[in-house]
């Protein structure tokens, strides 16, 4: 059983990911979504960028759709993000892609301004991220590595920490 902190951490990437806003995930909101990353990505190869992304629809929905409706509910991807931990090596390799997408110049790193990118891309709006962006860039040298960002990619998905910096990696918790 996910925890409320669960619960609330997935909330509003659920609701970034439901592109129709019908309260389900399905294949076509993991399209458009992949659609609208490749639309930003930066040194990434789009396609394998969406492959990725659209890759993880047939994950959830062989965790998370025990009603066979090809769509996912809230509480059916709770489901999925309790057993995250035991896949560690997917979980690293779409931080990985992440990453790849989100360093727009290529340098390796993600900036301050970056992190803004992806906040934005991942909810199809503007959002303010110049408290978060702090949270994560634990030594303060205005940029996050690839090892800091799979660190906080990884405490999202696959911890249960509300004090952890990864907590943040989508920006505001939503309420």
């Amino acid at each position: 059983m996910a925890s409320e902190f669960q619960r609330r951490k997935v909330v509003g990437v659920f609701r970034a990911m439901d592109v129709d806003g019908d309260g389900r995930l399905t294949e076509a909101d993991f399209q458009a979504l992949a659609h609208r990353w490749t639309v930003v990505a930066g040194s990434v190869d789009p396609g394998r960028l969406a492959s990725i992304m659209t890759g993880w629809w047939p994950v959830l929905q062989a965790t998370s759709d025990p009603d066979g409706d090809k769509a996912v509910t809230l509480d059916e991807v709770l489901l999925a993000v309790e057993g995250l931990g035991d896949m560690a090596d997917a979980v690293s390799g779409t931080a990985d892609a992440m990453f790849e997408a989100i360093d727009l110049n290529g340098d390796g790193l993600i900036s301050r301004s970056e992190y803004g990118a992806l906040i934005e891309t991942w909810n199809g709006t503007p959002t303010a991220t110049d408290e978060i962006f702090p949270r994560l860039d634990l030594d303060g040298d205005g940029h996050l590595t690839r090892d800091e960002f799979r660190t906080h990619w990884t405490e999202f998905w696959a911890g249960d920490n509300p004090n952890a910096p990864g907590t943040y990696v989508f920006g505001a918790l939503a309420e």
